[in-house]
């Protein structure tokens, strides 16, 4: 199968052939890749055919192309999405037909159903030792040898029935969290910007021809496949390729539904509209969900792997001192690997699934680890902690200008952007049946500073004190006492500056969100101990808000490189740090956590830079997101010691001859198959 390089940046690439393949090909592919010179790291998703590599030099970039394009595996066979809903939902009925129909057949038949039952396992084992692995599949193969070998075909049913009763558990309970995930992810589009004969119109998206330009501006999501038709931008691809660098994107590129335009402005030519590009990101988000395992998934998985040849090595020595087959084979039968590898990945999609069903989407198990870790949580301000829908509670010209030119001059600059607080601001020039036509150009948005733009021939800014002040020198010392007043009472000031001269401020009231207080309350009682608020305000708004919130750390003045840097200062202190932001200006600070968490209503581009999205829009989520994180990983230490504790009363059993080798299967495989259920339960109490 011929594999093509989709991605690469250095030290990283990603390789991705037509279709999917099978588990074991999976398997194949990554244990070849990672026996090669100079690579660091292999990610093998079977699902959607992608092999993403991470390597120390070119030349093993080469060798890696090199050993894909000679490798041989069976793709995996694609059926419509219900039948393969049904092929993994487990089935009770082979357990009926265990205990009731197979005492009644005949022993020749039940031998032949055994033999027949057994073959898969035998042939994965097969094909793991060929390969020189040790595993769980060469385990369960020699545990159903030796007891073939007994001629005990009841224990080779009863082993065939119970792992193949996991299997599928495990497929149903992994494809139906990853759906739901999936599902809760997929792009939702109401409304677009469209150029139709020459002019700009916001339409229903369900309205949308292909013979549209769809218009795109920083801060967006693009809603459809294809291809740019004018202007250039920089487009954050990572729900496609999983990289979070931005890549230009300019006439006859291509762009994809889900991905993000971070700067510039395009026009695009629909290619495909609706469901294929919804569906498209539904398999992203499955192959990125999937990639982002938890460490303890990882560490867990290793020590499985490790336990495998204890286990082998064990059945030798019971088999050499006390030449009993038996007692051998209930060594075999006994193994902690099939419960540390199955249950660890179980919970945490268990858990995931029930973040979703919280209303707290959480995007792979790493990040759920790290919330279980968090003891540092940084808000950003605006829109955060703060209602999403700021309003303008004064308008204050400058001499020569009026209130109404003001604020429908600051509206026009303002309508084509997402940020709650341009919202803010059109919203309010509409409460005052100001109208504000079209009739500025060039339109520059500068992330976390403000708009530039040309209106009836003259440079027109609109932005923070800092933006105005500081990089654009306008001087803004002759409102300077309003500016002051204005600032002690907690507002957010927005200044609007023509031709290099201050022409207004527009005072915003951005009322606290009711549960604010109450939520940094509720993060100290569970243990973190700093709690810090970020914000492009100045001191005195800053200390204003922070004062109500019972916030004690502020910075006040900050830029989004600035909110990136405090972030990485605490982690360098060792801290694990949460951070949580809804606009475009907090992308960065976002990237740099160890836990990235926006809101429902934040930018796209935040929701799609974040870890975790707080699905129903409140910050109470935040804590159920914590506990969820908390609760998962307690349950997989749990499992841990249970798995430990059980395998090792069996094996005992098993090596001293007090367990029958058909006992130890059911014990095992119960205690496996509790362990799993055990990770499928809810972690959170039901009512919260």
């Amino acid at each position: 199968m011929k594999f093509i390089l989709v991605h690469r940046i250095p030290g990283r690439a990603r390789l991705r052939c037509g279709t999917g393949f099978d588990a074991r090909a999976a398997e194949v592919l990554a244990d070849g890749l990672d026996a090669l010179d100079g690579v660091e790291g292999v990610r093998v998703n079977p699902r959607t055919g992608s092999v993403l590599l991470l390597y120390a030099e070119e030349s093993a970039l080469e060798r890696a192309v090199t050993f894909l394009d000679g490798a041989s595996f069976s793709r995996e066979k694609r059926l419509p999405v219900e039948k393969r809903r049904e092929q993994t939902r487990p089935s009770l009925f082979p357990f009926f037909r265990y205990l009731v129909i197979r005492p009644l057949l005949p022993v020749a038949v039940n031998m032949v159903t055994a033999c027949t039952q057994a073959l898969p396992f035998l042939r994965r084992c097969l094909s793991s030792l060929s390969h020189g692995r040790l595993d769980v599949d060469a385990l369960d193969g020699a545990a159903i040898a030796v007891s073939l070998l007994r001629r005990d075909f009841g224990t080779v049913g009863l082993l065939t029935l119970l792992l193949s009763f996991g299997d599928a558990l495990e497929r149903y309970t992994q494809k139906k969290s990853l759906e739901n995930l999936a599902s809760h992810l997929a792009l939702r589009v109401d409304r677009v910007w469209v150029k139709r004969d020459g002019a700009e119109s916001l339409i229903p998206f369900s309205d949308l021809r292909e013979s549209d330009l769809v218009i795109v501006r920083a801060g967006s999501a693009v809603p459809v496949d294809g291809v740019v038709e004018e202007g250039t931008a920089s487009v954050n691809e990572s729900s496609m390729t999983g990289e979070p660098l931005g890549v230009m994107r300019g006439p006859g590129a291509s762009v994809y539904a889900g991905t993000v335009v971070e700067a510039g402005e395009v026009c695009v030519r629909p290619t495909s509209v609706g469901k294929d590009t919804r569906m498209q990101q539904i398999v992203r988000f499955v192959e990125n969900s999937e990639q982002m395992k938890a460490g303890i998934q990882g560490r867990f998985e290793k020590l499985a792997d490790k336990a495998v040849p204890f286990t082998f090595g064990l059945a030798a020595l019971v088999w050499l001192f006390t030449r009993s087959l038996t007692r051998a084979a209930s060594v075999l039968l006994v193994d902690y690997s099939c419960a540390l590898r199955l249950a660890t990945p179980l919970a945490i999609l268990a858990a995931m699934d029930e973040g979703v069903r919280r209303k707290v989407m959480v995007k792979g198990g790493r990040y759920l680890e790290a919330l279980s870790t968090v003891d540092t949580v940084v808000f950003d301000k605006t829109g955060t902690l703060t209602q999403s829908r700021p309003e303008v509670a004064f308008v204050i010209p400058a001499k020569g200008y009026g209130e109404n030119e003001v604020l429908r001059l600051s509206a026009c600059l303002e309508e084509h952007f997402p940020h709650p607080v341009a919202r803010a601001v059109v919203h309010g020039a509409e409460k005052r049946n100001l109208r504000h036509e079209e009739e500025h150009t060039d339109v520059e948005y500068v992330v976390a500073h403000g708009i530039a733009s040309q209106w009836r021939g003259k440079r027109v800014l609109l932005g923070s004190r800092h933006y105005i002040s500081q990089d654009e020198g306008v001087d803004v010392s002759l409102m300077e006492a309003k500016i002051e007043e204005l600032s002690r009472k907690g507002y957010s000031l927005l200044y609007l500056a023509v031709d290099g001269a201050l022409a207004g401020i527009i005072a915003m009231e951005d009322p606290l969100r009711p549960e604010s207080a109450s939520l940094v309350e509720r993060l100290r009682g569970m243990g973190v101990n700093r709690v810090i608020m970020l914000t492009g305000d100045d001191a005195r708004t800053a200390s204003a808000v922070a004062g109500r919130l019972g916030i004690a750390e502020f910075r006040a003045q900050v830029l989004p490189e600035d909110k990136a840097r405090v972030v990485r200062e605490l982690k360098a202190e060792g801290r694990t740090v949460l951070m949580l932001g809804d606009g475009i200006n907090d992308s960065p600070a976002l990237s740099s956590a160890d836990v990235g968490v926006t809101l429902r209503d934040g930018a796209d581009l935040a929701r799609e830079v974040a870890d975790v999205v707080l699905m129903g829009g409140s910050l109470r989520e935040l804590v159920t997101a914590l506990e969820l994180g908390r609760g998962a990983m307690t349950r997989i230490h749990d499992n841990f010691m249970l798995t430990m504790a059980l395998n090792t009363v069996f094996l005992f059993g098993g090596l001293t001859g007090l367990l029958r080798p058909g006992l130890s299967a059911v014990l095992h495989n119960m205690t496996t198959l509790g362990v799993s259920l055990n990770a499928m339960r809810p972690v959170l109490p039901k009512g919260e």
